[in-house]
């Protein structure tokens, strides 16, 4: 009798390498590492806690330090006693020094205090006393100075901390009511019949309260239209830079629909840039929107400009109750009578006109001294500066009161 054997022939994986080295990605292996050396030190750090660690880094830079240590802390630090050897081990791992960094120590500083110091716009004025005492008295160092320091003046790296720090304001538009009305919960405007009666049904015939509504509130809309040629050439990157953290704030680029922020580039054309730069990095948005202006760095026309979105945008009631913030110096060299004319239908078509030019500075006295400022200057209802990040913190500021 014979006997048939049958084989089957099994496929098996790789084996996974033991030694953290031998990962397929070396950055991983790296975040492992320090993983490693937190335990060794003393702290709780399990594997899903590693496994949250490179999902945070994933989603941020992590060729930047200081996002390096704040998601680490984040994710690995389960215990606020466990902080100070955190610290350590991160210095050394990472910066090679067994002592307190002060580069380091700067930059975690300025991270803090653009998070504390930046949702002064979404509270009243005078409730910024406390708030500045709970950044315990960081309003005197050198991120407070710089945000004083024109956006011309600031070298390369002072950009790039200005520009980490202006990620993090969120801009709130001013809001107006409706034609629409909602339930009120205590009073309202006008009386609320069906739902009175429908009380009173469900009491059986007797006298129920009587119930009030409200006109709806909605945010309106905010258009930004941004200079981009040769002469904004020092403040154009850092503009574009506040109009993609409007739009993040007003939910854009993360999907969520919580107002409607439109944003445009021109120089000697209009370019709308609102979809390239829905993007959650600030430095791919700006790219893409450099990419879809093809006229950076070159010439103005203003007056052409505004008048290609009054014509095409405007009229089709893209502004219509909005506010819309012109950034630029001024200097044109189109007709101006076609700028008188186009400033003067959009003044007609939005609620509030904002013009910001960094030529003004910090002069309280600043009086238009260019032929486009001077065309337009009738027709502008705030005028601000924009050279720096103090005023646009300010412009985020009184946006809330534009209603």
């Amino acid at each position: 009798m014979t006997s048939r054997w049958c084989t089957t022939t099994w496929k098996r994986s790789p084996p996974v390498p033991e030694d953290p080295t031998h990962l397929p990605y070396p950055f991983t292996a790296l975040l492992v590492r320090f993983a490693g050396e937190l335990r060794a030190a003393g702290l709780a750090v399990g594997s899903g806690d590693v496994l949250v660690y490179c999902s945070a880094l994933a989603r941020l830079d992590p060729s930047d330090l200081v996002d390096l240590y704040w998601a680490g802390r984040s994710t690995l630090v389960s215990r606020h006693d466990d902080i100070a050897r955190y610290d350590e081990v991160f210095q050394r791992f990472f910066l090679g020094t067994d002592g307190p960094d002060e580069e380091l120590n700067l930059m975690l500083r300025a991270s803090a205090q653009a998070q504390g110091a930046l949702a002064i716009p979404s509270v009243e004025p005078g409730d910024s006393g406390e708030q500045d005492e709970a950044v315990l008295g960081w309003m005197a160092s050198d991120v407070e100075a710089l945000k004083h320091k024109s956006f011309a003046a600031c070298t390369p790296e002072e950009l790039a901390a200005l520009r980490r720090i202006m990620a993090r304001i969120r801009l709130t538009p001013p809001r107006r009511r409706t034609r629409r009305t909602a339930s009120a919960r205590s009073s309202g405007s006008r009386p609320d019949p069906r739902r009175t009666v429908r009380e009173s049904l469900r009491m059986q015939g007797e006298p129920a309260r009587l119930y009030w509504r409200r006109r709806k509130v909605r945010l309106r809309p905010l258009v930004l239209i941004l200079d981009i040629s040769g002469s904004m050439a020092d403040y154009s990157r850092s503009l574009l830079q506040f109009a993609h953290s409007a739009l993040r704030s007003t939910g854009r680029s993360t999907g969520r629909s919580a107002g409607r922020v439109e944003v445009f580039c021109f120089g000697t054309r209009l370019t709308r840039v609102t979809g390239a730069m829905a993007c959650r990095r600030p430095d791919e948005a700006l790219e893409r929107a450099a990419r879809a202006a093809f006229d950076w760095d070159g010439g103005t026309r203003i007056g052409d400009s505004l008048d290609a979105f009054v014509r095409g945008w405007a009229r089709r009631g893209l502004c219509r109750g909005g506010i819309v913030v012109i950034c630029s110096d001024g200097l044109d060299r189109g007709d101006p009578a076609v700028l008188a004319a186009a400033m003067e239908r959009l003044s007609l078509l939005c609620h509030r006109l904002v013009w910001l030019n960094p030529h003004k500075g910090d002069d309280r006295s600043f009086r238009p001294s260019t032929l486009g400022m001077m065309v337009a200057a009738p027709h502008i209802d705030l005028l601000l500066s924009g050279h720096d990040l103090a005023s646009l913190e300010k412009l985020a500021a009184v946006l809330p009161s534009l209603n």
